[in-house]
């Protein structure tokens, strides 16, 4: 009998369809025509992950200068 090697996909290779709840159109209108259409080529998938990506690094940022502040407090 054959051995099956198991693989686990890294976060990379992991992808989504992501669907939005009662977001106004508008919005994602004026998000493509000044941010997605002159910085990524109309491509709305890319800037959709640069802008999840800041945001995670914009609250890591937070989250360590609390940390850092709450540890010198105390």
């Amino acid at each position: 009998m054959k051995k099956k090697t198991a693989t686990l996909a890294t976060e990379d290779d992991l992808l989504i369809d992501l669907t939005f709840h009662r977001l106004p159109a508008s919005l994602i209108f004026e998000f493509a025509e000044k941010i997605v259409r002159p910085y990524y080529r109309n491509n709305l998938n890319a800037a959709f992950q640069d802008l999840i990506h800041k945001a995670l690094a914009d609250e890591d940022f937070v989250l360590s200068h609390i940390t850092h502040i709450k540890t010198t407090e105390t």
